[in-house]
């Protein structure tokens, strides 16, 4: 998982605390993941307010301000919460003061959308203390990825709201160049269909299932989705097309995420998988590599699997709404998601 170099990952710091089954994923869990009014925010226009937070790690000060350069030329007015570059810790700040930030970021009737300025780790700390009525009154566009992906799958299940998953704040223009900011400026400020294509340089392309699926997408960094059982904000993905990236997860542990997902049921009914970017996946001479492991622990599904997404931590990240109706065509090696947002106000 991103974020987190020199030995300390992801799943070292998740623990396996959150692995417990029981929960909402249980049998007799609802049985739709579309149960309920999917809500999508009003897109965002010049002129508009974002708020920039940090419910995980810090961020980098000049990576974040060249993201607020990118924000402000597509005319938005940018302002930072009060405690995006505390650190205690590996967190960006205390418990409190990150949730504080958010929630009132999420609370604001004048913030019309929130901006995660970095992933690294901490965000499933304070989900379950976030107050969701006001974002349920006032649906606004909310972006990340990696360590966020706990703050999405919180907002699906409580509010069925759409969130986006896509480049971060802190921007590293040799990563996420010109065509990464179109895509993000393109999904959160027009309702025009997200279409991705596979890219056969990624590694994940080698991976694929042929067939057509149709749903909502659900899903995003494969440890924080791991993480997710038994704590009540695992998105239901029967009748949902699963996406999944990961980064700096040596291929046994991908597959120890997605058998522990296969045995408590989280796969169930799942209509199609799309994987984006598996990112400094290292494993050991003559065992399976990361696309070993995928074909191996997806493969047999019976569902529709597509690779190559650039969507995740590697260059060129791309943005696609999650929560969205989706359609895949594994063969055509496309995914096609319906706009995030809407014109209305």
């Amino acid at each position: 998982m991103a974020g987190f170099r020199g030995g300390l990952s992801r799943r070292n710091v998740l623990g396996a605390g959150a692995f417990t089954s029981g929960g909402l994923l249980v049998p007799g869990a609802p049985a739709r993941a579309a149960a309920g009014r999917v809500v999508r925010p009003p897109m965002l226009r010049p002129g508009d307010r974002v708020r920039v937070v940090s419910p995980g790690s810090t961020p980098d000060p000049e990576q974040v301000e060249r993201g607020v350069e990118i924000l402000r030329s597509w005319g938005l007015d940018v302002e930072l919460g009060g405690h995006v570059f505390d650190r205690h810790g590996y967190l960006a700040g205390r418990d409190e003061h990150r949730l504080a930030d958010l929630q009132e970021a999420l609370d604001d009737p004048d913030v019309r959308g929130v901006f995660a300025a970095r992933g690294g780790y901490g965000t499933q700390r304070i989900v379950d203390r976030l107050d969701l009525r006001g974002v349920r009154r006032r649906p606004k566009v909310v972006v990340g990825f990696s360590d966020i992906t706990s703050l999405q799958a919180r907002l699906w299940r409580a509010a069925r709201l759409v969130t986006f998953q896509g480049p971060m704040v802190a921007w590293n223009d040799d990563r996420t160049g010109a065509e990464s900011a179109e895509s993000l400026r393109a999904a959160v400020m027009t309702t025009r269909p997200v279409v991705l294509t596979r890219d056969p340089a990624e590694t994940s392309a080698a991976v694929m299932v042929p067939g057509r699926a149709r749903g909502p997408l659900l899903g995003g960094n494969l440890s924080l989705v791991d993480a997710a059982v038994g704590a009540g904000d695992l998105p239901v993905l029967r009748g949902a097309v699963f996406f999944l990236e990961e980064v700096g997860e040596a291929p046994y542990r991908m597959d120890r995420m997605l058998t522990h997902l296969r045995r408590a049921g989280a796969l169930k009914g799942v209509r199609g998988v799309v994987i984006g970017q598996i990112t400094d996946s290292v494993g050991e001479p003559g065992e399976w590599d990361a696309v070993g492991v995928l074909r191996d622990r997806l493969g047999d599904l019976g569902v529709p699997v597509l690779g190559g997404l650039r969507l995740g931590h590697g260059r060129g990240q791309l943005t696609v709404p999650l929560g969205a109706r989706a359609a895949v065509d594994a063969s055509a090696g496309t995914l096609t998601v319906e706009a995030g947002v809407t014109d209305d106000r």
